[in-house]
């Protein structure tokens, strides 16, 4: 993001201010939203007051809104992800300000799961394929849906149902998923190769005569303007339309098309040893020579994969992420151990196969949940699945083997004996639950206040492995008659509020049809990253998931009224009218850390900060992308298997 912009979520897109809120339509109320947030408000009240004489005494159950009729978060709006109502109460055991005494359920089981992500559900997978299919299995989250940051954001718009992943984009990993993780998918009926080749229509709105662009704000580049047919037209063909100075516009073609040597006389090893100690920035500017405004133009370009600007990436994983100015230095192939786990992976492997559901990464998510509980989801197959409505009220039927316990913030866990007591809030009580095992696939940073008997040197590990914090927004709009118009699918903000946005991909699976008009409703899906440049990657990490605790939704909703009113207003977009409804997906705890050579040492792997925080405790073992040290589904599918082994070896 450009300085402008680092604040502490304002409303300063540029000129902020010239359009009213009645301009913009931030004065429309939203009834679905509100009515749905408010029914879901309700039943959480009414369970919360049932008395506990009228419920069964051994062992205890209590109706949770999960259990109430109309209890379907998909479809909710305003502010997701890490909505309000999840993190409270962790923060307030953080905080030593909640008591971890609780009322006990008398509910026992063979494994307590802590997180109901995908690191949990593939737990729990593997449990039962490994230990027993009779075993009895608690799954408890903090959120109110199940999935964890493979969130689902479902949308009814004219009659249709629209589709957009509010979490993890696809399956997608800088290596080709391991035996155990691609078996996960087999056993979940997802075919990766065939089913792509079926589902995905990339080229559906090149057809159209849609492409990217980069969006120039008058405010960073003195000149305002939609640089469209970026990187699908020549790059000097596409600059000259731009406005921009004319040392610029050969600097970014220097960069795009040239072929440079900028470290001459020095071999591929001694070039990638330099480029891993200096910043794609330093390397811009100290030997590529760029103007400022040069830099200011590829700022963001990194932000999709680390989560901060090109002053805190290495140059030389951005070679392995095919960021331009590199072909010159004629690399070897191949990754250097200072590397980045993405960039690695890419540059050794070239990553492993891909697809995207219309729902991102949930449909893995309610892959796993059907097998675990068959009666939640109907249907057999994953073409059936898409468009299958959660049955939120068979998540924890007192009859299953595996049970599902939303809104229920895990504040403690202890092994006491042969026993872990896991001691959770929801509804405002605290509640006991037993385990044989438990595993932990929750946030690394929150299991020390979980687990105070840790030993030190893993607390510190856990507290050490920084989140990413971002943001996807999912915006429906009435119709895309204005990208048509513009000749737009997506949209880099270089200085933008949110860095960039995209009509929502086409993909037809079973009975989920995408738009094909103009005129047809469509989802639009922003990204922001609140990064602060010119800290270390950790701290703008803090600094980004302190703005976001405290960015209201009307924020969010202001800046991307203003943002689009701005980029598209040319194409006849009009805020007040062609916006339908947002949901902004806060995760200010998003992407797992991954080594960072500007910042990070070398170690070897028993020293390595994720390999300490993992390790097993008693019956309590550690599962989540963090231990793996890799934002991806696969890694998570991985550190679970790992976790459930260490439990059933001992």
């Amino acid at each position: 993001m450009g300085k402008k912009h680092q604040g502490s979520g304002g409303d300063d897109l540029g000129a902020v201010g010239s359009h009213g809120a009645r301009d913009l339509g931030a004065d429309r109320s939203i009834p679905r939203r509100d009515f749905l947030q408010g029914a879901l408000i309700a039943a959480a009240g009414v369970a919360a007051e049932l008395p506990l004489a009228s419920l069964a005494a051994s062992p205890v159950e209590i109706l949770g809104a999960q259990d109430r009729p109309g209890y379907y978060p998909p479809a909710l709006t305003g502010m997701r992800g890490s909505h309000p109502g999840s993190f409270e109460n962790a923060h307030a055991a953080r905080d030593g300000h909640i008591t971890t005494d609780g009322i006990d359920t008398q509910q026992s089981y063979d494994l307590v799961i802590v997180g109901g992500g995908i690191s949990g559900l593939a737990a729990a997978h593997f449990y039962r394929a490994r230990a027993s299919r009779t075993s009895r299995i608690l799954i408890l989250d903090n959120h109110d849906d199940i999935g964890g940051h493979a969130k689902r954001n479902e949308f009814m718009l004219n009659g249709r149902l629209n589709l957009l992943n509010g979490g993890t984009l696809s399956i997608e990993s800088p290596r080709p998923y391991s035996p155990v993780a691609a078996k996960v998918l087999v056993d979940c009926g997802i075919d990766v190769e065939s089913l792509s080749a079926k589902i995905e229509n990339h080229g559906f709105y090149g057809a159209l005569g849609l492409h990217n662009a980069v969006f120039l704000d008058r405010e960073t580049f003195g000149t305002e303007h939609l640089m469209v047919g970026w990187k699908s037209s020549p790059v000097a063909q596409t600059l000259a339309k731009s406005g921009l100075p004319e040392r610029v516009q050969r600097d970014i073609e220097r960069l795009e098309a040239g072929n440079v040597d900028y470290m001459p006389g020095q071999t591929s090893a001694q070039k990638k040893l330099r480029l891993s100690s200096i910043s794609y920035r330093d390397y811009l500017r100290d030997l590529v020579k760029v103007e400022p405004m040069t830099l200011a133009f590829y700022q963001t370009h990194t932000h999709g994969l680390w989560g901060v600007g090109i002053d805190a990436v290495s140059a030389l994983d951005c070679w392995g992420s095919d960021l331009p100015g590199f072909s010159g230095l004629k690399l070897e192939p191949g990754s250097i151990p200072r590397m980045g786990y993405t960039p690695a992976g890419f540059a050794d492997t070239g990553g492993s196969k891909t697809l995207h559901f219309p729902d991102g990464n949930a449909t893995v998510a309610r892959s796993l949940l059907r097998n675990l509980i068959p009666g939640a989801l109907p249907g057999k197959t994953v073409e059936d699945l898409v468009t299958a409505r959660v049955k939120y009220e068979e998540l924890d039927a007192r009859s299953g083997r595996v049970r599902v316990r939303l809104n229920s913030t895990v504040v403690k866990v202890a092994q006491k004996g042969n026993v872990v007591d896991v001691t959770y809030i929801r509804d405002g009580k605290a509640y006991v639950a037993h385990g044989a095992n438990c595993i932990l696939a929750c946030y690394n940073m929150m299991i020390p206040y979980l687990c105070p008997e840790l030993p030190e040197r893993q607390k510190q590990a856990l507290h050490s492995l920084v989140k990413t914090p971002l943001v996807y927004t999912s915006v429906a709009l009435r119709n895309w008659q204005a990208f048509a118009k513009l000749g737009v699918s997506g949209v880099q903000a270089p200085s933008g509020y949110h860095s960039n946005f995209r009509l929502n991909p086409k993909v037809d699976i079973g009975r989920y049809k995408s738009p094909t008009s103009p005129s047809e409703p469509i989802l639009l899906h922003m990204t922001r990253t609140p990064c602060r440049p010119g800290l270390s990657e950790d701290d703008q990490h803090k600094a980004g998931r302190a703005e976001l605790l405290n960015t209201p939704f009307s924020t969010f909703e202001r800046n991307i009224r203003e943002q689009l009113a701005r980029v598209m207003g040319a194409g006849g977009f009009d805020p007040a009218r062609d916006i339908e409804v947002i949901t902004v997906n806060r995760w200010p705890h998003g992407y797992a850390p991954e080594y960072n050579p500007l910042f990070d040492r070398e170690l070897p792997e028993a020293e390595q900060p994720n390999v300490i925080a993992r390790a097993q405790f008693g019956r309590i073992a550690i599962a989540n992308s963090d231990a793996g040290r890799a934002a991806y589904t696969d890694s998570a599918i991985d550190q679970a298997s790992r976790a459930v082994n260490e439990l059933i070896r001992d």
